[in-house]
């Protein structure tokens, strides 16, 4: 059913997909002149895009109050600006003088220089391009970065390049842990579930983080099908007939399908190791791994993404989404029946041998749940008591975190409002109101900062894994845009990826191997087992995080700035699935429009 699949190439002649070598992936010592204080998009911009670099001073005052973009070929000055003097200081206490070279549409390779007092010092930033394709690499490795957590099978070098390794976790002999034996199956059962991705930095298979991981990349599918479906990520599917980024999601919901009980239709919280693998490489990390307790988070989230899988992949293979839909039918009426049963490690370990002391995923508040679950049943099926948890639910925004995912039901209603009760206009647009207002507000308070991005608008936006709630933000301006058309939401999903790519108060490109300053010691098992490479590309690190949980060195506990690029910091520097699919969302999402503003653009010439 999809078109034919294309190989996506590396502006710069290579290709990234491929993996042969590290072209595309900047790994370079700062040349003489530049300064770390031009905060810039490392990559550079689309060509319609707004273009906006901060320069971060201290309060001395700076007599220079213009700006020159020069070309990166030829020296020549192709814009000049006037600097403008940030309104607020930085969390730390610093000044900003922005540039906004909006104007500037030729693509080409430039950078931004800066003359300071008197003309006696010039700086200048790296080199950035602007170009329709600048983005189209990162868009590829923020999905390509999935098929790198692939458990259960080897990585092949035509596939995976220098970062090619042999299969671990078969996971074809999995015990049943105390916690999760009934009669049908007595602890110790042994039981197969292979496939899936491994969650982040460590080796194990949660279903809760995987719920909202699967969700967004297929809500990402259904957003922009045509775009997807010419997209190849070169991996051992790329030759089918299925779109790729639906080949990878498959992989781990041939996995997911293994964690339901066939004897009741509970879901298993986790597939884990009792403690945490050091930091070796997949097949060398062999400890027994275990089916842990059925909990009603995991099994509605579990009936949440296989009834949207059952719409996603029913163009592609009908018996398989009628599969899908059988198993999400039975895991909501398990979760009726039992619709409490939390994940409490503590307690657990207090009844049940052995100990689990890995991620816990614990959630107390399960309504959203639920509503995501009832969402996807509803459109899957189209029956009224779905609905009817529907009506009754908070209409309220919330932006979606792993412990949160009611707006991922209310964004694919809104997607799929063709689907909806004939006497629900009052309720849909009181829900796109909502998404819409807390768009604008966010939107509105991002202009007011010193970075001029929507996630320095509140400080208690910088949590454990804080680069996926400015992902996450990304993609409601997205759903906004998508909404109202209105450009300004567009230039602010912009802005988030100008401030994951180096627009921000560290100076980093949090994506690995995109960038002039990258994370290069991320907290990533995968990575650590292989010192001699490079980190694996594409991946979004967690970000700065003041609470600084691990207990490492960092360089600042201002919380924008609470960030450290070593192996140590799980709590700022670890890679997750459920953070690089806000990034894959939001990397592709606007490459497929700035593609398609692109195609227009070269219709009117």
């Amino acid at each position: 059913m999809a078109a034919t699949k294309g190989i996506n190439k590396l502006a710069r002649g290579c290709v990234l997909v491929l993996a042969t070598a590290f072209c595309g992936l900047s790994y370079a010592q700062a040349e003489p002149g530049v300064s770390e204080n031009i905060r810039v998009n490392q990559l550079g911009f689309s060509p319609r895009s707004e273009k906006i670099a901060l320069l971060v001073i201290q309060d001395a005052p700076v007599d220079s109050s213009r700006f020159v973009v020069r070309s990166a070929k030829t020296g020549n000055a192709v814009m000049e600006g006037a600097l403008q003097v940030g309104r607020d200081k930085t969390w730390s206490g610093q000044r900003t003088l922005l540039a906004d070279f909006s104007h500037l549409k030729t693509s080409g390779r430039y950078y931004l220089e800066i003359s300071g007092p008197g003309d006696t010092e010039v700086i200048r930033s790296t080199p950035f391009e602007v170009g329709d394709t600048v983005f189209q690499d990162l868009a590829t490795a923020s999905l390509k970065a999935f098929y790198y957590q692939r458990a259960s099978t080897e990585l092949k070098e035509i596939h995976a390049g220098p970062w090619h390794r042999a299969a671990g976790h078969p996971d074809d002999k999995v015990l049943i842990h105390p916690s999760a034996a009934n009669r049908a199956r007595v602890a110790n059962t042994i039981v197969s579930a292979p496939k899936g991705w491994y969650d982040a930095g460590d080796y194990n298979k949660y279903v809760v983080n995987s719920g909202i991981t699967m969700g967004t990349l297929m809500s990402a599918f259904e957003r922009y099908p045509d775009y997807f479906s010419t997209q190849s990520l070169n991996i051992p599917e790329s030759q089918n007939a299925l779109p790729d980024i639906l080949d990878e999601v498959r992989y781990n919901l041939d996995w997911l399908s293994a964690m339901q009980d066939p004897t009741d239709g509970g879901v298993y919280h986790k597939l884990t190791t009792a403690g945490f693998e050091g930091m070796i490489a997949p097949h060398q990390a062999t400890q027994p791994r275990y089916m842990v307790q059925k909990t009603t988070a995991a099994t509605l989230d579990f009936a949440a993404v296989m009834a949207q899988a059952s719409r996603v992949y029913a163009p592609y293979d009908a018996q398989g989404s009628k599969q899908y839909l059988q198993a999400a039918q039975a895991a909501w009426k398990w979760a009726q029946q039992h619709p409490a049963v939390h994940y409490r490690q503590d307690k657990l370990n207090q009844q049940f041998d052995p100990d689990i002391t890995t991620g816990a995923y614990g959630d107390e508040q399960l309504a959203d749940e639920q509503l995501w679950a009832a969402a996807e049943l509803y459109l899957a099926t189209g029956h009224t008591d779905f609905w009817r948890v529907i009506s009754d639910a908070p209409l309220e925004y919330s932006l979606p975190n792993w412990a949160d995912v009611r707006w991922l039901g209310y964004y694919n209603l809104l997607a799929h409002k063709d689907q909806l009760p004939q006497d629900s206009n009052r309720w849909r647009s009181a829900i796109e109101k909502n998404l819409v207002v807390a768009a604008r507000e966010l939107k509105e308070a991002g202009s007011k900062n010193a970075y001029r991005v929507p996630m320095l608008s509140d400080p208690k936006n910088f949590v454990w894994g804080s680069n996926a709630v400015a992902a996450n933000q990304g993609i409601l301006f997205l759903e906004a845009f998508r909404i109202t058309g209105d450009q300004a939401f567009l230039n602010s999903a912009q802005a988030t990826r100008d401030y994951l790519l180096g627009r921000n108060a560290t100076g980093y490109s949090y994506v690995t191997g995109f960038g002039h300053k990258t994370p290069m010691h991320p907290h990533h098992r995968l990575a650590a087992a292989r010192p001699d490479r490079p980190p694996l590309p594409g991946f979004l690190v967690g970000g700065p995080n003041p609470a600084q949980q691990d207990d490492c060195a960092y360089p600042s506990k201002v919380a924008d700035q609470s960030y450290v690029d070593h192996v140590c910091s799980y709590a700022s520097n670890e890679i997750a699935i459920n953070w690089n699919a806000p990034l894959a969302y939001l990397a592709n999402g606007l490459s497929a429009i700035e593609n398609q503003y692109a195609e227009s653009h070269s219709h009117h010439e």
